[in-house]
């Protein structure tokens, strides 16, 4: 009776308007009225369905299908590969030489701008990413090779004469059984038989099959990407384009490498760089050609001497100057005096003569 008078009419009342203040209460501290949460999309951007609706998907399957190419690939079988969006390079005279597109779908993914400038900054991998795609293609085996440890764990549960605690099975349990420890309590038990691996096999599948729709961007940001529609093989197509200056060539030094290569390898890029954005506080030499720059330019500009070294300079000259015009006048005066000095003598000796 105590408990039913409780939850009276009055009662439930008080009990809304208590939990309403008290969430009012919390919703001022975090400014509102005037900030009514976070926003679910960009006020400025409007969502076109339409055009949405109209992209393709990319499909793909989980694990890959089996198709060998060659003899031994049959007898053997085939090595796993993702099978990615194709990135399309191509060159331009107003967008420049690292543009390229990949075909936009509605299931493409793309890393973080944050994780992106961390990997291309810390670990420089702007043009040359064969590193990251290896380390893709390895996490794709993986997930590849723990998806049929899955499988073969729930194959040895329908087999009664095979002890999955001995060996070499057991080597399968210690993989896969972990994940029943991890899941406990979140997957229900249907019909007396544990759905864990199964739930287990669609997490790894889902995850592995996110591998083939990953594309990056580097040297650009996902977010410099613009959504475009081009003519590819005579159909207008969807595409995610990525060109022109990348932002962070900007924001932080071009690698070194990556100048030298232009300065030594392609001078047409270096020279598209400086006319193409001569504006911007950007240096495209290397390193080592600007040091050497700045050595001529220092030479070159060496200190100028004082107004009082100046000064005795030309003291010193005028000087110099004014004793070797002395020297030559009397120099010309003693020439001009031999002549009257031998008539004088030839006077003096017809004289005693006679």
């Amino acid at each position: 009776m105590a408990t039913s008078s409780f939850f009276n009419d009055d009662n439930k009342d008080r009990l809304i308007k208590g939990i309403m203040n008290i969430v009012q209460s919390i919703a001022r501290l975090l400014g509102y009225p005037n900030v009514e949460g976070m926003a679910y999309k960009d006020p400025d951007v409007t969502l076109d369905m339409s055009r949405w609706n109209l992209l393709e998907t990319h499909k793909t399957q989980f694990p890959p299908q089996d198709i060998p190419n060659n003899l031994i690939e049959t007898v053997l079988g085939t090595v796993p590969k993702v099978s990615e969006i194709t990135r399309v390079i191509y060159e331009s005279v107003d967008d420049g030489f690292y543009n390229f597109y990949v075909q936009n779908y509605k299931n493409t993914y793309f890393l973080p701008d944050w994780l992106s400038q961390f990997i291309q900054i810390r670990f420089n991998q702007c043009l040359d990413i064969q590193v990251l795609e290896t380390f893709r293609d390895v996490l794709f085996l993986c997930f590849f090779v723990f998806y049929q440890l899955v499988s073969l764990r729930i194959a040895l549960f329908w087999f009664l004469s095979i002890n999955p605690y001995t060996f070499p099975w057991i080597y399968v349990v210690a993989l896969v059984d972990w994940t029943d420890d991890v899941l406990q309590g979140l997957v229900p038990v249907v019909a007396g038989i544990n759905l864990t691996a199964t739930v287990t096999m669609g997490i790894v599948g889902s995850i592995g099959d996110s591998l083939n729709h990953l594309v990056f961007t580097m040297p650009f940001l996902p977010s410099e990407g613009e959504e475009v529609q081009m003519m590819i093989k005579g159909r207008m197509r969807e595409v995610v384009i990525f060109r022109y200056l990348p932002i962070l060539w900007y924001r932080y030094p071009i690698p070194n490498d990556i100048r030298e290569f232009w300065y030594y390898e392609r001078p047409d890029i270096l020279k598209f760089m400086q006319e193409s954005y001569k504006d911007l506080d950007i240096q495209f030499l290397p390193d080592q050609i600007v040091e050497q720059l700045n050595a001529t330019k220092q030479l070159s500009n060496a200190i100028p001497a004082t107004p009082s070294d100046i000064t005795t300079h030309v003291s010193t000259q005028l000087l110099s100057t004014e004793t070797l015009i002395h020297n030559s006048n009397e120099l010309t005066n003693g020439l001009l005096y031999i002549p009257e000095l031998v008539h004088n003598n030839i006077l003096t000796y017809l004289d005693r003569l006679i």
